[in-house]
């Protein structure tokens, strides 16, 4: 009976092998492109035709860890690009752990450029020596559309030109000046996604000017972006608000990652200079527990910058919770809404009961326009839970989807689900969703 068992195994994955075997080279290429080089390899073992197919994907994705030594890694690297000068590289994609040998990992990187290189992915391990990366060069390349760098160290001399270039993020990356990053950006007349992780301390403030990006991303450091068409900007701030965005547009999307204050409070001037932020946008992302003092700013009124709002993804405390109402009454155009329960950062001695949300009276925005309610709870409970997801379903009148991120015990979730079934539902049409 086992062995019959074993034989109908082994004819499944015989079809399926010359299933896939039956497909035109080109599109076996393509599938074993995304895959690791060593996996790659690996399907050489399937049948004689399997042999050398590897050898033809146009991408290189490979460890150092997977050699016994750092010097048999480069030959193979050194190998695979210089097999034939000819042929086209799309993507390579190193994790280099060990720093000797970068001079020849710099050559790679100069023969790939030729190549009609299309990706470029390079991350170097800084875990044992830290900023004593030897300099990376980079090549200018006319096909290149993605450039990932992680613990690079860039030499200080003109970049580009990268025509082609869309998406740049830079992780770790050490700059001898502000010109080095701001070169890199000019030299890439299509930039659209920009990264920039972890910068330099040493370097103060970065001037990003594009007429094409779309969407940032940076640490808290000093910057001032001037880009017409962005679309979403994501940030952390710490004690001041460290960048200015120049025509800051309606459409665009803030996504604000506040550090916690170790004073617990944040300085008037901060929640200023954010409050002005989002009365530009209508799209906010924001996290972290500062809802007491954008109240606070607000003088315990309707906040006046979240009237335009139409979609709001909340990060709450349960002692933040209470705040919600007022929140939401001061969104009369909200469609959207995800609401993240999370932990509080300062934990006080003792259990505390958690706090009731109190709605005097519907807000207006599930009157006339939330469509799209999504609850996470990344906390281990909430006993007012049952009865916000209550308000939201009874008192929505056009709401079309709500969606619930919960965790229950197997017998909690049935006991939950009986309940929500029979919660009473003011839009017929709502679609509710547990995941």
């Amino acid at each position: 009976m086992v062995s019959r068992k074993k034989a109908n195994i082994c004819n499944k994955v015989s079809t399926l092998e010359d299933r896939i075997s039956h497909l035109p080279e080109h599109l076996i290429s393509e599938i074993l492109f995304h895959l690791s080089t060593k996996d790659a390899v690996r399907t050489s073992v399937l049948s004689s035709k399997w042999r050398y197919l590897w050898q033809r994907v146009p991408g290189l994705d490979l460890n150092p860890y997977a050699f016994s030594n750092f010097s048999k890694f480069v030959s193979f690297v050194k190998r695979f690009i210089y097999s034939n000068n000819e042929s086209w590289i799309r993507k390579l994609r190193l994790y280099i752990g060990h720093h000797h040998g970068m001079r020849d990992i710099s050559s790679c990187i100069e023969a790939v450029a030729r190549r009609r290189i299309q990706h470029i992915d390079l991350s170097f391990d800084t875990t044992y020596q830290p900023g004593n990366i030897p300099p990376l060069r980079l090549y200018p390349c006319d096909t290149l559309v993605h450039l990932r760098l992680d613990g690079a160290t860039l030499v200080n001399a003109e970049f580009g030109p990268f025509p082609c270039l869309k998406i740049l993020h830079l992780e770790q990356v050490s700059y001898p000046n502000e010109s080095t990053l701001e070169n890199l950006i000019s030299g890439s007349p299509v930039l659209e996604d920009l990264t920039i992780n972890r910068y330099p301390y040493n370097i103060k403030v970065l001037q990003v000017r594009s007429q094409t990006l779309k969407k940032i991303d940076i640490d808290h450091f000093g910057a001032v972006i001037d880009a017409p068409l962005l679309q979403c900007i994501r940030t952390k701030i710490c004690s001041t608000k460290n960048f200015q965005v120049i025509n800051l547009g309606f459409s665009t999307k803030l996504d604000i990652d506040v550090v916690f204050s170790s004073h617990g409070t944040y300085n008037s001037s901060l929640i200023h200079d954010i409050m002005t932020d989002i009365s530009r946008v209508s799209e906010l992302v924001i996290s972290n527990g500062i809802w007491k003092d954008i109240v606070l700013y607000s003088k315990s009124g309707p906040v006046q910058q979240f009237r335009n709002l139409s979609s709001l993804n909340a990060s709450f405390t349960k002692s933040d919770l209470e705040l919600l109402p007022l929140i939401l009454k001061s969104c009369p155009k909200l469609e959207s809404l995800t609401l993240v329960l999370v932990n509080e950062q300062y934990m006080r001695r003792g259990k505390k009961k958690d706090p009731k949300v109190v709605f005097s009276a519907v807000p207006q925005c599930l009157v006339s326009s939330l469509k799209f309610v999504e609850l996470k709870r990344l906390i281990s409970g909430y006993e007012g839970e049952t009865e916000l997801i209550r308000y939201f379903l009874k008192n929505s009148i056009i709401l079309k989807k709500l969606r619930l991120d919960l965790y229950y015990s197997k017998r909690a979730m049935s006991d939950f689900l009986r309940e929500l079934v029979e919660m009473p539902r003011c839009s017929t049409g709502v679609e509710v969703r547990v995941l």
